[in-house]
């Protein structure tokens, strides 16, 4: 895997990814999108929907957060061991999200959401293979 895609390569991926969904997860709280396509169309209420979008939104500002820190694009002195299990975490979040998107009740969620939250999985593990960013 390490020979297909560079490690810097899929820190860009993944920021890119995550700020599209943050775009996304926004529309969605807004109201700009219809929240019946998201968290597998489980969600009854406006409030319901708020209260889990910010979550979502939150999360995903955190990655994308780790990921400027991994890729050096904000100066840290956050050691990398840490923000490698943080990459891990996001590893198995992105992996159990696939494994639901699968018994999704939207299509939307089930087409689009499935694929890329296990490329998501895939670029994490790739990310983290590299203990230090080359």
């Amino acid at each position: 895997m390490k020979k297909l895609i560079s490690q810097k390569q899929a820190i860009n991926i993944m920021i890119a990814l995550l700020t599209a969904v943050l775009v996304f997860h926004t529309l969605v709280l807004t109201g700009v999108i219809p929240y019946a396509i998201v968290w597998a169309g489980k969600i009854s209420t406006a409030a319901e929907m708020r209260k889990l979008e910010a979550i979502s939104i939150g999360v995903n500002a955190f990655a994308i957060l780790i990921f400027l820190l991994k890729a050096g694009y904000i100066q840290n002195k956050i050691p990398v061991k840490i923000l490698n299990a943080i990459i891990w975490l996001l590893v198995v979040l992105f992996s159990l999200n696939t494994i639901g998107n699968l018994f999704a009740k939207s299509r939307f969620e089930l087409y689009f959401f499935t694929p890329l939250t296990f490329i998501s999985a895939i670029l994490c593990l790739r990310i983290v293979i590299d203990k230090k960013l080359k």
